[in-house]
């Protein structure tokens, strides 16, 4: 899960145009500046190209539900991965 989290890290830095952006698993959209819906779709297609998965539409509404976290996306990634 470390690739994910740095290929992660990566495509947050660029998204959010803050180069020293460190992830942390319990980080939220609340910790992150100017992550608003938009910017919310914007990470969701960057990470979707990076990763070479495709999210659900359900798993994107989940991913901006108030228990979510950037740990739990790389949790739905790597069963992603690890499904193809």
């Amino acid at each position: 899960m470390d690739a994910i989290r740095e290929q992660l890290q990566e495509v947050f830095r660029e998204v959010f145009k803050d180069p020293d952006l460190v992830l942390h698993d319990d980080m939220t959209a609340d910790n992150i500046d100017g992550w608003d819906s938009l910017a919310h779709i914007n990470l969701i297609i960057a990470v979707e190209k990076r990763l070479h998965v495709k999210f659900a539409t359900a798993e994107i509404s989940r991913l901006k539900s108030d228990d979510a976290n950037v740990g739990k996306m790389v949790e739905i990634l790597a069963r992603k991965q690890n499904a193809v």
